[in-house]
């Protein structure tokens, strides 16, 4: 990924609209592979939006130093937060798991609950959070 962001995003020749059409379609598939499995703890969560901001402010042709509030870029760039899009999805494959027919290998995941000691956050746990 970080090949792309020098590369590309980097190249003064490329408009705004390939460079934001360079996040859509490779940086947010690759940076949200899995995600609506995943337990978003506030680590999880600073990382990704550091990332997300780290190559946002790249295509804005912005550094840290330029003291832009990440809302601003998001809001000039036409961007939604990708936490937001995560929450979204992870809310949707819960109801995927509620309309699922018994005897299906992620839903008898989902319900199983493993003996010996409990993961520190658990996706249950989580998602009952969010919903």
């Amino acid at each position: 990924m970080r090949a792309l962001n020098r590369s590309a995003v980097a190249k003064k020749e490329l408009s705004r609209k390939a460079k934001l059409s360079f996040y859509r379609s490779i940086y947010v598939p690759v940076l949200t592979y899995g995600h609506q499995r995943w337990v978003m703890t506030e680590r999880t969560r600073s990382q990704i939006q550091a990332a997300e901001m780290s190559f946002l402010r790249r295509v804005a042709g912005l550094s840290l130093r330029d003291r832009v509030r990440s809302l601003d870029i998001r809001e000039e760039l036409g961007v939604e937060l990708l936490l937001l899009h995560i929450e979204r999805s992870q809310l949707g494959w819960l109801g995927h798991l509620a309309t699922m027919p018994s005897g299906r290998l992620p839903l008898e995941v989902f319900r199983t609950c493993p003996t010996g000691r409990l993961p520190r956050t658990r996706w249950r746990d989580y998602i009952s959070h969010l919903a």
